[in-house]
C-alpha cells in the first residue's frame, strides 16, 4: 500500500482570497514505512507574503523570488503523488490549496477519495486534547525540539513518524519484500535512494537436524511434521 505524506505552507489561510502555495513537501511510505523517496519544492508565489504569514514560516517574497512557479512544479508533483492515497495534518487546508494552484495551473482537482486526515485520527484517538502537531509530538515520543518555525519539508517528516505511531507505531527497516527503489525529488535534483537487498534467513544442516530432535523429544503429537516445510527447509 503506497501512501504520500504532505505538506504545504502558504502566504495565508484563504485560497479564495488569493493566497498562494509557497512550499510543497511530500514523502513516500509503502506499507506504513518510509522508503525515502522525498518530493520537495519552493515556490515564487508571484504576489507579497503579508508579516503574519513570515512570522509562521519564515519566509518572505525576496527569499521566493525566482524560484519556479507553480505551474512549473504541478507535473512533477502530480507524478509523485501517482494514484497513492494523500495524508496531511488538516488535510482540508492543504487539498483547497493545491487545488486552486492546480486548476490555476490547468490541472483537475485532487480526487476527495484520497484525502486521509491526520488531524481527525487524532482527535478520534485523543478526544478533548490538544491534537497539533506539535502536541502529538510529545505526546508520542517524536523529537520535534528542531522545529522552531513551520516549514515543509520538516514538518511532513515530522507528520510521517506521528502518523505512524497513530496507526500502530510501524518502524522502517522491517519490510521484508523487495521492492524496486523509486527517485527522490529534491528541488530541481533526482536522486536515487539505495535499494534494500533482501536477506532470507536458511538454517544449516545441523539447525534443521537439532530442530527435528527438540520436535520429537519436546512435543507430543506435534503438528510441524505434519506440515508442508516452508522455503529453506525442503
Amino acid at each position: 500500500m503506497r501512501q504520500i505524506v504532505l505538506d504545504t505552507e502558504t502566504t495565508g489561510l484563504d485560497p479564495a482570497s488569493g493566497d498562494r502555495v509557497i512550499e510543497v513537501a511530500a514523502i513516500e511510505i509503502f506499507n506504513f514505512m518510509p522508503t525515502g523517496a522525498t518530493f520537495h519544492q519552493l515556490v515564487d508565489p508571484e504576489r507579497d507574503i503579508p508579516e503574519d504569514a513570515t512570522r509562521i514560516h519564515g519566509m518572505t517574497a525576496e527569499m521566493l523570488r525566482g524560484k519556479p512557479l507553480f505551474r512549473d512544479i504541478a507535473g512533477p508533483m502530480l507524478d509523485f503523488l501517482g494514484e497513492a492515497e494523500i495524508i496531511a495534518h488538516n488535510a482540508p487546508f492543504d487539498f483547497g490549496f493545491l487545488d486552486a494552484e492546480l486548476v490555476r495551473a490547468g490541472h483537475r482537482r485532487l480526487d476527495r477519495t484520497r484525502m486521509v486526515d491526520s488531524l481527525a485520527i487524532a482527535k478520534r484517538r485523543y478526544p478533548g486534547l490538544p491534537n497539533s502537531l506539535d502536541s502529538l509530538c510529545r505526546r508520542l515520543g517524536v523529537d520535534n525540539s528542531m522545529r522552531t518555525s513551520h516549514n515543509a519539508l520538516l514538518d511532513v517528516k515530522l507528520l510521517a513518524e506521528v502518523y505512524l505511531e497513530l496507526m500502530g507505531g510501524k518502524q522502517p527497516g522491517f519490510e521484508l519484500a523487495a521492492r524496486p527503489a523509486r527517485p527522490v525529488l529534491v528541488g530541481d535534483v533526482v536522486v536515487a535512494p539505495v535499494a534494500r537487498t533482501p536477506r532470507p534467513i536458511i538454517p544449516s544442516t545441523a539447525e534443521i537436524a537439532a530442530h527435528e530432535g527438540f520436535v520429537a523429544k519436546k512435543l507430543k503429537d506435534p503438528l510441524w511434521p505434519t506440515l508442508a516445510a516452508p522455503a529453506g527447509l525442503q
